[in-house]
């Protein structure tokens, strides 16, 4: 069984603390030759320019392939869409088209005045340009404001359809999930690769947290699990055997891509990548 090609998720900095944060994730995964790094929008669009500049930096002084998320939240279309020719302007043409979360406090997504209603209106007109390769999300379990699941699915669909290239999907904790998931959307016609989302956890109760707030389903074994490992002093080495096994699960079930959300610390992201055969030795020998 080959490595995996991976890819990695960071957010950008709001401080210089955070600055000299994400450059140390960079430099620690960067040499595991990712396909591209993408670079998160804050809920409501906050972090907009501070995404611009990130992306700009990372493309630019360190030659990675670099995916920028862009959302329809607090936006009109003109102003999104002059956001993607600015990126595309520096360089930069591969984006992460999402609906996007609405602003803290403000509950449900509410469409901005002249914005666009939804994802699938995003991904067409960036398609439209034909400038961009496009990527989306998707959801093993139910979309909290999805009906169902299948009208995930067939909401997908929908998002391939439009210009989508590649979806990568929400987190999640129980291989099944995604299995059953990539399941239903072949069953529906989609043909376009699904890349499972891998979360390292770096603290199970704010991840669970994080979790619930998702829609993301914890099972029960794993409080008991870290509750244990807590009193050992073993968080670590079961978040690192735990994430470890999941993705080896998905390799053996023919998943070649894997995309981690690092949360801007790449230690543990970095040793599960070694753990499951993706080193930087690895990498240069297949350039070679």
């Amino acid at each position: 069984m080959s490595a995996p090609r991976v890819s990695f998720e960071f957010f950008p900095p709001q401080n210089l603390e955070a600055s000299f944060r994400l450059w140390d994730t960079v430099q620690v995964l960067s040499p595991l030759k990712p396909r591209f790094v993408s670079v998160t929008y804050g809920a409501g669009g906050t972090t907009r320019d501070l995404t611009r500049d990130a992306v700009a930096t990372l493309h630019k002084h360190l030659g990675l392939n670099v995916a920028a998320h862009l959302t329809c939240v607090r936006a009109t279309k003109e102003e999104t869409m002059e956001i993607a020719e600015g990126f595309a302007a520096a360089g930069v043409t591969e984006i992460v088209a999402l609906r996007g979360d609405p602003p803290k406090g403000e509950g449900q997504f509410s469409v901005h005045p002249g914005g666009f209603e939804n994802s699938v209106e995003l991904i067409e007109a960036l398609a439209a340009t034909g400038k961009f390769t496009l990527r989306v999300g998707a959801y093993p379990e139910k979309h909290p404001d999805a009906a169902d699941g299948a009208a995930d699915v067939a909401y997908l669909k929908r998002k391939f359809e439009a210009g989508a290239s590649e979806a990568i999907t929400q987190f999640f904790f129980d291989v099944e999930h995604f299995l059953r998931f990539r399941d239903a959307c072949d069953k529906a016609g989609i043909t376009g690769p699904i890349v499972p989302g891998i979360m390292p956890i770096e603290n199970w109760k704010g991840m669970r947290r994080f979790a619930l707030n998702c829609g993301t389903s914890v099972p029960g074994w794993m409080d008991e699990a870290f509750d244990k490992a807590a009193r050992d002093g073993r968080e670590e080495l079961l978040a690192t055997a735990l994430c470890t096994e999941m993705c080896s699960t998905l390799m053996a079930e023919g998943v070649e891509n894997l995309h981690f959300y690092t949360l801007n610390k790449p230690e543990l992201t970095r040793d599960v990548c070694h753990a499951i055969g993706v080193t930087p030795e690895m990498r240069l020998e297949n350039v070679a």
